[in-house]
């Protein structure tokens, strides 16, 4: 599984995000630096690549 969330996110605190991919087996964890709830659209290039890198493996 690839959990990905903002350095700053109120919605879901990213303590929570390191504490799921902890807890999941052969899970990725990316946390985007200076972004909040919406990491996935902040930084939609990256997080598109790392997706697809992750779905290929």
């Amino acid at each position: 599984m690839l959990v990905a969330n903002g350095e700053s996110d109120r919605m879901v605190p990213t303590k929570n995000s390191f504490e799921l991919a902890r807890r999941l087996p052969n899970a990725d964890l990316v946390v985007y630096p200076d972004a909040g709830h919406g990491g996935i659209f902040q930084f939609h290039e990256q997080f598109v690549a790392e997706a697809l890198d992750f779905l290929g493996r």
